[in-house]
């Protein structure tokens, strides 16, 4: 009779954390989502910052990969 109670105690707390865990993950990505992503949007927009570069009209997305054309040391530490 306990062990059966137990048992179900621990299925139902179990299903229980996992549901609470559903809704408090939602409710915090939604909170970084809004905060992070949409007011680095206005902000961008307001400075009229573009994150992608390219247009949408061009034939090709394929930025030029002008080798030859700066200095050999602009090559050493890029990072």
């Amino acid at each position: 009779m306990f062990k059966d109670f137990f048992i179900g105690f621990k299925k139902g707390q179990k299903a229980f954390g996992e549901n609470i865990g559903i809704v408090i993950n939602s409710i915090l990505l939604t909170i970084v989502y809004i905060f992070g992503v949409g007011i680095t949007s206005v902000i961008g927009k307001i400075g009229k910052k573009k994150f992608l570069e390219g247009e949408a009209s061009k034939g090709t997305y394929w930025l030029d990969f002008n080798l030859g054309k700066k200095k050999m040391e602009e090559y050493y530490r890029q990072f």
